[in-house]
């Protein structure tokens, strides 16, 4: 992600009507590289297992991005791993006596996942159904 491509992307921002809204977000979104560095670090208070899993994703994700040249979709990534980081800071914050636990996935997102997975293997289809049979009886 080149930094004129970062400065294309915030001149697309101004024009559209929600420049204020885009110029907010944009004041307080990391760069990319302080960015990746800011996730890994929060990482490291996780648990292991999602430790490993986490940082296995961003650098899978940043190193898939790297050469992107849309500047849109750079914003858009900026944003949603600025995001990211924003809730996972909270989370920590909210549950600094007790160890972390994450959180609950939201249904339509459940539902959203679901459905653009729907053909993918049976039998893991079929233990989903059973999971969430047994979930929604609770």
């Amino acid at each position: 992600m080149k930094t004129s491509l970062l400065r294309t992307a915030q001149a697309i921002g101004l024009n559209s009507s929600n420049a204020s809204k885009l110029e907010a977000a944009r004041a307080k979104l990391l760069p990319p590289i302080p960015l990746y560095r800011h996730l890994l670090r929060t990482h490291r208070l996780l648990p292991f297992e999602m430790r490993s899993l986490g940082d296995d994703y961003v650098k899978a994700e940043f190193k898939r991005h790297k050469l992107s040249d849309n500047p849109v979709h750079i914003m858009g990534f900026l944003l949603e791993w600025n995001h990211y980081l924003d809730q996972l800071r909270l989370q920590f914050a909210e549950s600094s006596s007790e160890k972390f636990r994450g959180k609950r996935m939201d249904d339509t997102l459940i539902d959203k996942v679901w459905e653009s997975n729907f053909c993918r293997c049976p039998s893991e289809r079929e233990s989903a159904d059973v999971q969430r049979t047994t979930r929604s009886t609770l």
